[in-house]
């Protein structure tokens, strides 16, 4: 049953259907042809979703979605210009700092890259940066924005591992910071290589002007993340906090939002939101139907069996996580994988922690990995070019993200 499950799987993809109508439906067919009642399937999609760490995830979804389309994203922008656009090929350390600030807001990576992009793909333009390569930067420092906490995915998985979203939030800065360092050290490489001209010349007054601008939007990583680690509220409370303190600033304080375009933000983000709980209630049925055949444990037995050398189990299990993500939108990839990698990490002796950050990281590199590759598909939007020159111009980003995702894996430091 195994087989005709992942047949149909196979096939339904094959056809064109939705994610979340493949894994539901071929998940249905196979418990019904096995002869098991499908009153099960209705249980087991509430049983997925009804969770409160999942209240996290439309709340930042629409948190991020307001920062991105105000005033927010771009003065973040202009204090990373400010301090480091004096050097040449500036605008990329810009590009990816701000990248990581905006990470530290949404929790999504197509909205950082949504964001981000449209405050600095026009100006990288205009000072005569390769707008391929640009759009591409943009695109791969738009995977950080589910590193680096908060995180949709990090809750996601954390709710099916049964694990504490504030370890994993804990955990995310180490391998964003990494991430962010890499993508800048291949920028720089560029920027040299290709002449670019220096952006902002350093002034210690700009910088203070352009810090006082984005205060409102620096403050809002320091409450949402030191009200989580501190412990004056939970994640999901964080998530709201982060609503309210959204609005506040856009709609009083920066005065860059009406309540007409509050509203289209709600409903866009509801659709968002809709889409995701779908995908995890489906994939919820398909975790449970794998679990109930025991296929996490013949997997992981069969997996020892190749191999007793960990650091071989562990580079296939990163290859499996990379191809996943080039082929699954994020989420169902998350949800699929988990149960299934799980109880193989395990008895190889890796921390659920640990585990949780590398199919995460690995996930965020399938975004800028055609053919679904979302950052992509965004960055292709926001600077109005196809998606071909993206593609191509992104391999040297990709390159560093796999040498940066090998270290986190090999290399634990705080799991």
């Amino acid at each position: 049953m195994s087989l005709v499950l992942a047949g149909l799987f196979v096939l339904f993809l094959l056809l064109g259907l939705p994610v979340a109508i493949v894994i539901g439906a071929a998940t249905m067919t196979a418990l019904n042809l096995s002869g098991m009642p499908l009153m099960v399937v209705p249980q087991q999609m509430f049983s997925g979703i009804n969770s409160f760490a999942l209240v996290a995830v439309p709340m930042f979804v629409l948190a991020g979605d307001i920062m991105a389309q105000g005033e927010i994203s771009k003065r973040l922008v202009a204090f990373a210009d400010s301090l480091f656009g004096f050097i040449k090929g500036g605008l990329s350390i810009v590009s990816v700092l701000a990248g990581m600030f905006f990470a530290a807001i949404s929790g999504s990576g197509a909205a950082t890259t949504a964001a981000v992009g449209a405050s600095l793909v026009p100006e990288l333009k205009r000072k005569g940066y390769d707008p391929a390569s640009a759009a591409s930067l943009i695109a791969a420092s738009g995977t950080i924005g589910v590193v680096i906490p908060p995180s949709v995915p990090m809750i996601i998985y954390a709710v099916i591992a049964q694990e504490s979203v504030r370890a994993l939030f804990l955990n995310g800065f180490i391998p964003g910071v990494a991430m962010g360092i890499g993508l800048i050290v291949v920028a720089l490489w560029q920027g040299h290589k290709r002449a670019y001209p220096r952006g902002t010349a350093l002034n210690l007054r700009t910088i203070g002007r352009t810090f006082l601008s984005a205060s409102w939007g620096l403050m809002a990583p320091v409450i949402i993340l030191g009200g989580i680690f501190s412990g004056q509220f939970t994640p999901s409370e964080a998530a709201v906090v982060a609503v309210n303190y959204a609005i506040l600033v856009s709609l009083f304080i920066y005065r860059d939002m009406t309540l007409k375009q509050l509203y289209q933000i709600m409903i866009r983000a509801g659709v968002t939101t809709a889409v995701i709980m779908f995908v995890i209630a489906a994939s919820s049925v398909l975790s449970w139907t794998l679990s109930s055949w025991q296929v996490p444990n013949q997997i992981a037995q069969y997996a020892l069996s190749l191999s007793s050398n960990t650091y071989m189990l562990l580079l296939i299990i990163m290859v499996v996580i990379l191809l996943a993500g080039v082929f699954l939108e994020t989420a169902s990839a998350l949800i699929i994988l988990t149960p299934m990698l799980l109880p193989l990490a395990a008895q190889m002796g890796l921390g659920t922690v640990h585990f949780g950050i590398i199919i995460v990281v690995g996930l965020a590199i399938g975004m800028v990995t055609p053919p679904v590759a979302i950052n992509l598909f965004v960055a292709s939007t926001t600077s109005g070019l196809p998606i071909e020159r993206i593609t191509r111009a992104v391999l040297p980003y990709l390159a560093v993200l796999v040498l940066v995702y090998l270290l986190i894996a090999f290399v634990p430091l705080a799991f």
